[in-house]
């Protein structure tokens, strides 16, 4: 379709969803109808779901979506990270039986990666894999994972040879989580929330056609998942919300998204809160202060900064450009941002920051930055990793010194 215009791609698009949208649909009908038209993800290849659009000309078609109020495919959680991973790794077999039920919402998603003695360290994973018989035998323990006690499936990195350097044997795998061999408890964070989860493996069971990629091969895999993390998993937006939104569709949709959405609420916390600075510094009288003054303006500079860098990684994007190191110049400069805007804030509110609930300013949700916004340098790979990443692949540094070389079973851990 590369000789079809933008213009005529809106135009075939608007007739689409004339002749078909209608939102007294079920959800997952509809969702079912832009799987077979290709319109709910049309930067993927026509044989899975898609129409085979530039991701620029794509972002049109949400545009248009958007304007009608039109609902899209499930796109909250780790669905279109897992969907992006198994499109470009995944074998046919895989592809055709989840896919579709990603992009309906039928199943929910989760990432297993990180693990208590790894960390950031993602190579370093001791979660085994072995293989018996038509199964591999899953055993070990995986953390920080988002939305594992409400997911039907999980990508998985485990160990599958212990006698191969740590990054050569690992395998990525497609894993039920649902099963008696999967154990999921709740993590307790100090902001309050329980967005993650830990998940225990014992015995649990993944057939050998779950395998993503080849054995042994997994890092190539995981990395592909952590690029599609690092720009946003598909690098759409979600489209606005217009019109009444009264439907049996829309109900539908509400109903999955507070599921989905509830393990996010602190987020924004996370990030800072950075839009309430100027506001809360006019309401206290901080902004007389000079010095005050001078730290909003400082951190205003580095947030848009932040944001005109997370532009470019998006406008790269769209020319089809192969991602650049704006991923993890954007991971840390957020980093920037957040810690920031919690030094800022505790200047403008000073020792009423530290009252939470209805005791505190805004309903507690000043304190609730303060103890929120540490996250932000450990979640997706900590900001030590990412000046690793600056450093050796943009700035040609020379590397750290390696103690990790050779089998990984003789390698030091904790």
């Amino acid at each position: 379709m590369s000789n079809v215009s933008e213009a005529e791609i809106r135009a075939e698009v608007r007739e689409w969803l004339k002749a078909n949208w209608n939102p007294e649909r079920s959800l997952v009908e509809w969702r079912n109808m832009l799987a077979d038209s290709g319109w709910g993800m049309p930067q993927w290849p026509r044989e899975w779901y898609g129409r085979g659009l530039p991701v620029g000309v794509a972002r049109a078609v949400e545009e248009e979506f958007a304007a009608i109020g039109a609902v899209g495919v499930a796109k909250s959680g780790v669905r279109l990270l897992a969907a992006a991973t198994l499109l470009e790794h995944a074998s046919d077999d895989i592809k055709k039986r989840f896919l579709r039920r990603i992009l309906t919402g039928e199943d929910s998603w989760c990432q297993l990666f990180s693990e208590p003695g790894s960390g950031s360290d993602l190579a370093g994973a001791t979660t085994r894999a072995d293989l018996k018989g038509d199964f591999w035998i899953v055993n070990g323990q995986k953390v920080w994972t988002t939305s594992a006690h409400h997911a039907d499936y999980g990508i998985l990195l485990a160990r599958t040879d212990w006698d191969a350097p740590k990054h050569e044997g690992l395998s990525f795998f497609v894993i039920d989580i649902r099963q008696p061999g999967v154990d999921v408890q709740p993590l307790r964070q100090m902001n309050g929330h329980a967005s993650f989860n830990q998940v225990f493996f014992t015995d649990a069971k993944v057939p050998k056609e779950n395998l993503v990629g080849k054995v042994n091969e997994g890092w190539k895999v995981a990395m592909t998942t952590l690029a599609h993390e690092r720009r946003g998993a598909d690098g759409l937006a979600s489209p606005s919300r217009r019109g009444p939104r009264v439907g049996r569709i829309y109900a539908e949709e509400r109903a999955e998204l507070e599921i989905a959405n509830q393990p996010y609420t602190w987020y924004p916390q996370r990030a800072g809160r950075v839009d309430l600075i100027i506001e809360r510094a006019k309401e206290t009288g901080a902004n007389r202060d000079p010095n005050v003054r001078q730290e909003i303006a400082r951190l205003m500079i580095l947030a848009r900064s932040a944001e005109w860098t997370a532009r470019r990684a998006r406008a790269t994007q769209q020319q089809g450009r192969p991602q650049g190191p704006e991923g993890s110049l954007g991971k840390l400069a957020a980093s920037h941002v957040a810690r920031g805007c919690s030094r800022v804030h505790t200047m403008i509110t000073g020792t009423a920051a530290m009252l939470t609930g209805s005791d505190g300013p805004r309903d507690g949700i000043i304190a609730e930055i303060l103890v929120s916004v540490p996250a932000v340098s450990i979640a997706g790979g900590t900001d030590e990793i990412q000046r690793n990443i600056i450093a050796e692949r943009v700035l040609g540094l020379p590397k750290e010194p390696r103690f990790d070389t050779g089998p990984f079973r003789n390698v030091r851990r904790n």
